[in-house]
């Protein structure tokens, strides 16, 4: 399974190093509260650009950060290759939201348009601030300019439009900013 072809994934995480001797690691979560990425069962790893299932043998947090023990890593030397993996789960997994709520993962990649019909660029990713979440949106070969913008997500303010099936975004937003 790939990320390019399927939409049923959700990166949740990544990987990032070893933890002592026993095949331990250490855990970089995207998750809020960060410990709910151990709730998750099975961990999808991106390995050398494919998706392989991995079960979690044991968990917890440790200091500020978290670690976790995949099922048959019991040494510092295998647990390496895992440094830098992404972890995803299957979309089904992740609980039912609102209407009008999304996963970040759900906005990354959208097309973003201004309400005149400028495209702007793409949703590179999203930055947690304290007042509100911010699209960073890059510009490409496609949009009016190759600028990099901070947007505000803020729906219905700056956020007219979220259209998950067309992969696109409106926004209320001067593309002099």
């Amino acid at each position: 399974m790939s990320r390019n072809t399927t939409n049923n994934i959700a990166v949740l995480g990544q990987l990032t190093s070893v933890y002592g001797v026993k095949g331990w690691l250490k855990v970089y979560s995207h998750t809020d509260p960060m410990e709910n990425i151990l709730s998750y069962s099975p961990w999808l790893l991106k390995i050398e650009g494919q998706w392989k299932p991995v079960e979690v043998e044991a968990s917890k947090k440790h200091g500020k950060g978290l670690i976790a023990k995949l099922a048959g890593v019991s040494d510092r030397d295998v647990a390496r290759q895992f440094c830098g993996a992404e972890i995803a789960v299957d979309r089904s997994l992740l609980p039912q939201l609102e209407a009008g709520e999304y996963y970040w993962s759900q906005l990354e990649k959208l097309s973003v348009y201004t309400l005149n019909g400028e495209l702007l660029g793409r949703v590179s990713h999203l930055i947690e601030t304290g007042s509100n979440d911010v699209l960073v949106v890059r510009g490409n070969a496609e949009s009016i300019d190759r600028k990099e913008r901070m947007i505000p997500y803020l729906p219905d303010q700056v956020i007219k439009e979220i259209n998950l099936e067309a992969g696109t975004m409106r926004v209320d937003w001067d593309p002099e900013f």
